[in-house]
């Protein structure tokens, strides 16, 4: 039996410290949440590796650093309120429902989204609500949210996702940008999100997150 508690420790050692996240309720987090139940079981032996793993059809778990350094930037206080984009099975959700006060998690896929229940109940996660929805949409009647966060890369992030976000709250997304894309977190300051640039890193477009095609005549 392979033991996880000690990848997660390497993961954190080798992945996650050396790119300057070291804020204990982000480290106490990803110690303490099982990754590896939150993938297909053909894919646990290497839920530690500096890789996005590949969960479904276009869709990935972030690897470790890129999402480290998002919450890093996020900075999320006990208080405060999550929207989860393309959260799949909750790996997301359940490591941020150990920082924030409650984590709104949002799947199209309804079976991700029953086995994710399971998942999180048994981990006592009982401050996260995953829903099944589609992605661009949110879950504007639990919002405004403090924090939004995108589980997958953006050409552009709707209107809908942005009006969702509290004045003064901010989000975090994976923006693909040619071959590498970048992380970058917003801030809404008078109805206007500004961005900032956090580190590069890659993957998928998420459904309902590519650019609208521009016609000209």
């Amino acid at each position: 039996m392979p033991d996880f508690e000690s990848r997660r420790t390497t993961m954190v050692d080798t992945q996650v410290r050396p790119s300057d996240v070291t804020k204990f309720p982000i480290i106490e987090a990803m110690l303490s949440v099982p990754r590896e139940i939150f993938v297909p079981a053909t894919l646990a032996e290497a839920a530690y590796i500096g890789e996005n793993l590949e969960f479904a059809p276009g869709r990935v778990l972030l690897e470790p650093r890129s999402f480290a350094k998002m919450l890093d930037a996020l900075d999320i206080q006990p208080d405060e309120l999550v929207l989860d984009i393309g959260c799949g099975q909750g790996y997301s959700s359940a490591l941020m429902a150990r920082i924030a006060e409650a984590v709104v998690g949002i799947e199209e896929d309804a079976g991700m989204v029953s086995e994710g229940e399971v998942l999180l109940a048994d981990l006592g996660a009982d401050n996260v609500a995953l829903l099944e929805r589609p992605l661009a949409q949110g879950a504007e009647k639990h919002g405004p949210y403090d924090v939004i966060t995108i589980q997958g890369a953006v050409e552009e992030i709707p209107d809908t996702i942005l009006s969702q976000l509290k004045e003064g709250g901010r989000i975090a997304a994976l923006f693909a940008e040619g071959e590498l894309g970048l992380v970058k977190i917003g801030h809404k300051r008078n109805g206007v999100v500004t961005w900032r640039r956090v580190c590069n890193a890659g993957a998928p477009v998420l459904p309902g997150f590519k650019k609208t095609a521009q016609f000209s005549l």
